[in-house]
């Protein structure tokens, strides 16, 4: 049963994806955006929405640990498996938006500073989860004003071959509830297919949660760059990333305080950022995004898990989250 229902999740992901991303292309073109924004504001939230669900949950629940886990790791796993993937079946190396580059790889950069500051104590307390999800508000705010200060895209698409922008809606609706809806399935259907394998329970929490929340990403990030929008892919990612910390971090701060020891803040949090600036300065090399760079980032996510497996095992179920 869960084997049959894991087959069917990642058909009903594949082509909900595909949905996803040529809704997000055309919303492109009717916004006169590039695909790099789009993703970070538009795909990045629906993705992310996973991420989200389980964080809050977990916060509710007095699971704390798990909540800031999950968002922690939620960009680990992104930066270092669904990105280089999008490198890898890209046809091409994938540029990169130096406009778009350049505001959020600098806001990144200080949100991640600022939540691990405000975690560093062992507590992030309601009111700073307050100011992350403010952070965001206030970069999604800016984000929209440096588009408009941009000349307009050339666009090459004709307007007769535009589907209407009712179509448009639904297409990319359609495809996001689709991707959440089957990326649920495929989480609660994977341990049971593990367990049924013998597989150890600290195996199950790392593939499950880390990996199984990533799951929107990875597969939005493959579909837009076997099509040729790897911009969208990476914008998706970059905005998963913002959101992870301001969004899904803030609010489940905000849901109730998080309360993780101070050592496994300090595990979780530097190993985040030095995956998040080795992304950062390959996109900054020649902007552009090619596949030996996309091997560098599994290389290190590789360095991660073997460090975590080999120094950190009790963090394992906190950070894997």
């Amino acid at each position: 049963m869960a084997v049959g229902l894991m087959a069917v999740s990642f058909v009903l992901l594949a082509k909900c994806a595909d949905w996803l991303v040529e809704g997000a292309i055309e919303i492109a073109h009717y916004l006169n955006a590039p695909p790099i924004l789009i993703g970070i504001v538009i795909v990045g939230i629906g993705t992310t929405a996973p991420e989200l669900a389980v964080s809050v949950t977990a916060a509710l629940e007095g699971s704390p640990e798990v909540a800031l886990g999950n968002a922690v790791g939620s960009v680990i796993y992104d930066d270092g498996i669904a990105l280089p993937l999008a490198a890898l079946f890209a046809v091409r190396a994938i540029p990169i938006d130096r406009v778009v580059l350049r505001s959020a790889a600098l806001f990144l950069i200080i949100v991640d500073l600022v939540a691990w500051y405000m975690a560093s104590d062992g507590t992030m307390a309601r009111s700073e989860g307050g100011i992350l999800v403010a952070l965001f508000v206030l970069y999604l705010l800016y984000s929209f004003w440096e588009q408009k200060r941009q000349p307009p895209q050339a666009d090459s698409e004709e307007e007769g071959d535009r589907r209407s922008l009712w179509g448009v809606a639904a297409l990319f609706v359609g495809g996001l509830v689709g991707v959440v809806i089957s990326s649920d399935w495929i989480v609660m259907a994977t341990p049971i297919v593990a367990e049924a394998m013998g597989l150890p329970k600290v195996v199950i929490g790392l593939v499950v949660v880390a990996l199984g929340t990533s799951i929107p990403e990875v597969a939005t990030c493959i579909i837009a760059a076997r099509k040729g929008q790897g911009g969208l892919a990476v914008g998706n990612i970059l905005g998963a990333d913002i959101l992870n910390i301001c969004w899904i971090a803030g609010a489940s701060a905000l849901a109730n305080p998080l309360v993780v020891k101070p050592e496994v803040v300090n595990f979780m949090f530097p190993w985040m950022i030095a995956i998040v600036l080795t992304m950062l300065g390959l996109m900054r090399m020649g902007y552009e995004l090619s596949r030996w760079k996309g091997i560098v980032l599994v290389v290190l996510c590789g360095v991660y898990l073997v460090n975590l497996f080999m120094t950190n095992p009790g963090a394992l179920q906190v950070s894997g989250h």
